[in-house]
């Protein structure tokens, strides 16, 4: 049978020129580093700015290869031509170039974010806890992180093998994360288990400093508790209780609807539809380019099925190895204090491997 219509498939002189004019386009996005930064004890360095989190300033040099982590405690100076995002401590939100005022030398430092001609914001060094530079590119705008580890041992036959991900895009007043996780586990002479799970969350700041609403969903199957497929989707208000450059922690009030299909078993159930509160928390603590360690937890209480109440947690703790590589151990949990009848009212497992991160780091 012979198909028409469809592209023929490219030569392989093609395709390499077709990937030098995309190499080339991508070497012409590079922005020029004429970012001036100087250092407490006098060193001055031109750069490119790539951007501010958990007190780390990340910055690009001619000189070396990739991005360069620098303690942002120690820069005394900082100008740039540059737009970026800068969030504070108190929630507050800005979009604009940076620079230090003139004769500025005393402690704390001040950054001037220069919005428009007429507008200028001067800003404590120690209140800004994030900063994101942005960009007309679409794709340039985006950061996070993949994972993957693998045990395997001989003894037993067995294998346990973790895959993550997880891309973050922020804007000035919102931002969204979406998180992938698999986890699977094989042994000679038992059934494969496995857990994958996949959530998509968006958060828009409120007027009020520090206070912001939520949106989120998520999709997750687990062969420990029959569960194959469980949807959950709801929202709610959440408040910053502290966001520094080593700490943030932030509350989530609210409500989800849940739909769980479950795999076929002596009782005759096949889904359940739920109604619950949620109450969540996230934590993620910071230390100077080594490491960090990222806690989410939510509870729902089902208001459809009165007692019956639901806990998911997710943690990461992260060491940096060179560069964007890191060393990662994590742990996920589900419980559920009153499953179906012959189903498993929990499923968790701890799992290590390596991290390469993207974006802003």
């Amino acid at each position: 049978m012979v198909l028409s219509g469809l592209p023929k498939p490219l030569s392989t002189s093609a395709a390499i020129t077709i990937g030098c004019v995309l190499l080339f386009n991508v070497l012409l996005l590079a922005r020029e580093k004429t970012d001036v930064m100087v250092m407490n004890n006098g060193d001055r360095l031109t750069c490119e700015v790539k951007g501010l989190d958990a007190g780390v300033l990340y910055v690009s040099l001619d000189y070396i290869d990739g991005t360069s982590p620098v303690d942002w405690s120690k820069v005394v100076s900082l100008e740039s031509m540059q737009t970026f995002l800068v969030k504070t401590a108190d929630g507050s939100v800005y979009e604009g170039r940076l620079r230090t005022p003139k004769g500025a030398g005393s402690r704390p430092v001040k950054i001037q974010v220069v919005e428009r001609a007429e507008q200028e914001t001067l800003i404590d060094q120690d209140q800004i806890v994030l900063m994101v530079a942005t960009s007309d590119k679409f794709f340039q705008r985006f950061s996070g992180s993949a994972s993957f580890g693998v045990i395997y041992s001989k003894g037993n036959q067995s294998t346990q093998y973790n895959l993550g991900s997880q891309t973050a895009y922020v804007r000035q007043r919102w931002s969204a994360q979406v998180n992938f996780n698999s986890n699977l586990s094989s042994s000679s002479g038992v059934s494969t288990s496995t857990r994958n799970s996949f959530a998509f969350a968006a958060r828009h700041l409120l007027p009020w400093n520090n206070w912001f609403y939520s949106g989120l969903t998520d999709f997750l199957q687990s062969s420990e508790q029959g569960i194959d497929l469980q949807s959950t989707l709801g929202g709610g208000i959440g408040r910053y209780l502290k966001n520094t450059s080593g700490m943030s922690l932030s509350v989530l009030g609210g409500g989800v609807w849940q739909n769980t299909s479950y795999k076929q078993s002596a009782v005759p159930i096949s889904h359940q539809n739920i109604a619950a509160a949620l109450v969540a928390g996230e934590a993620k603590l910071f230390k100077f380019s080594k490491t960090n360690l990222d806690i989410i937890a939510s509870l729902l209480p089902a208001l459809s099925d009165a007692g019956r109440v639901r806990f998911n947690t997710d943690a990461s703790y992260y060491v940096k190895i060179v560069s964007n590589l890191k060393w990662n151990l994590t742990f996920y949990g589900n419980w559920d204090n009153r499953p179906p009848p012959g189903f498993s009212g929990s499923d968790y497992g701890t799992s290590a491997g390596l991290t390469w991160t993207f974006g802003l780091k």
